[in-house]
């Protein structure tokens, strides 16, 4: 939550180059509270595994969410129960059609970053997402390939394949300090990595509208600002459970796939002995800092949301 300050206290202008969140007592005067509005728009396959990976998250502030369940419109979920999507999704078509905002949007991975994007069959709805954020959303998370599929869509940023799978868990660097989004982040972090494909900052360096705030020298760009656009691209994954990268090993391991130790998840890379989660503190700054930036730049009058603040 923010601090209120006058703003000729050196103290104010101080934090906030630090990127600690200020408020001077004209501004907080002016403050109406009402609950944040946040849809996440799930590709993932397991929907239940993943809403709770980011209700856990954004639901963890002192704030009122309004969490909202969004699919694609035809493509049915082969891997959750129909009455659970009946129950609480609602499609993308329906939400369009309602005219309704929202403060922010999650849109997370799918798993068919193999494909080219203009393969997916969802494609020319998911553009059509994409297109409808720019009046009716105030700040799009774009996660792994979600993240990556809006890179390419607004910026024509590629995403490469790997030789070998990222997997595990890397340390990055905090690139940044000074973000609102990073208040509270150490210098380096660990973060979980499952992709097969990457972002290159040397493609982010020709787009000067895109700003890396954190990156690891081993797997590359993980979080990218897209002010222009208002987003976010994160390529890892701050929401896994302690036990998602476990559970993908040993999937492939009884599907009797090639498949190597999840790199620094294992105390001594031994997959007999359960997994330390080294991330869940950051993962809950990530989240709660977005959350914080939508509370403190988002209309209050939810019909104003898209215009220019």
């Amino acid at each position: 939550m923010p601090i209120t300050l006058p703003n000729d206290l050196p103290a104010y202008d101080i934090l906030s180059n630090e990127g600690v969140m200020v408020m001077s007592p004209g501004r907080a005067a002016q403050q109406d509270i009402r609950p944040i509005r946040i849809g996440l728009l799930n590709l993932m396959p397991k929907k239940i595994q993943t809403e709770n990976q980011f209700a856990r998250l954004i639901g963890a502030t002192p704030l009122q969410i309004d969490f909202q369940l969004i699919r694609m419109s035809d493509h049915e979920s082969r891997n959750t129960a129909a009455d659970h999507m009946q129950s609480f999704y609602r499609r993308f078509c329906e939400v369009e059609a309602t005219g309704e905002k929202f403060d922010g949007l999650i849109i997370t991975g799918a798993p068919i970053e193999h494909l080219p994007f203009e393969e997916v069959t969802y494609w020319d709805e998911l553009t059509r997402v994409f297109d409808w954020t720019q009046s009716h959303v105030h700040s799009t998370f774009g996660v792994c390939w979600g993240g990556m599929a809006m890179a390419w869509y607004f910026n024509g940023l590629r995403k490469h394949t790997l030789n070998d799978k990222a997997f595990g868990c890397y340390r990055h660097d905090n690139l940044a300090p000074s973000s609102h989004y990073l208040r509270g982040f150490s210098d380096d972090v660990l973060v979980p990595v499952s992709r097969w494909t990457e972002v290159r900052q040397s493609d982010i360096d020709t787009k000067p509208g895109l700003k890396t705030l954190i990156a690891s020298r081993e797997v590359g760009p993980c979080l990218v600002e897209d002010a222009a656009h208002r987003a976010l691209y994160v390529f890892n994954h701050f929401e896994y459970d302690s036990t998602t990268l476990k559970d993908e090993y040993d999937r492939d391991v009884a599907a009797g796939k090639t498949i190597a130790v999840p790199v620094n998840y294992y105390p001594d890379d031994n997959p007999a002995l359960a997994p330390t989660n080294r991330w869940r503190s950051h993962a809950h700054l990530l989240y709660g800092n977005w959350i914080n930036e939508l509370y403190q730049t988002t209309w209050f009058d939810m019909t104003r949301i898209g215009e220019p603040a």
